[in-house]
């Protein structure tokens, strides 16, 4: 069965950095592009990053761009998102995701900005 399990995730204080991974089984992770998601209290799930399968390729939110990097380690099946001048409103819960014919979304993993 498909599964992706976040990691990473912590209290941190304003300026500080965290890089979170998602670690992805029972598909050919190489194949697919990866994207991060992340939904604050109150709000609606949004994208933070994407990927391509090959990584040769990524966008960004414009709310993180400059600050957030997405990558993937094709070897470990895993994807990346480093998180640099962490900000109050980075404040959610980060979402890994893929599609293989439909949705598939990991438990996700909270991180907090916070002084």
């Amino acid at each position: 069965q498909m599964r992706l399990v976040e990691s990473g995730g912590d209290l941190v204080p304003p300026g500080g950095s965290l890089r979170l991974s998602c670690a992805a089984s029972a598909f050919i992770f190489s194949d697919f592009a990866m994207s991060w998601y992340r939904q604050a209290p109150g709000k609606e799930r949004e994208l933070v990053a994407g990927i391509n399968s090959n990584g040769g390729s990524t966008n960004y939110a414009d709310s993180v761009k400059g600050r957030f990097t997405i990558s993937r380690d094709n070897a470990k099946n895993t994807v990346y998102l480093q998180m640099n001048s962490l900000k109050p409103e980075d404040t959610a819960v980060y979402y890994c995701h893929v599609w293989v014919f439909r949705d598939y979304w990991g438990q996700g993993t909270q991180v907090t900005v916070s002084s």
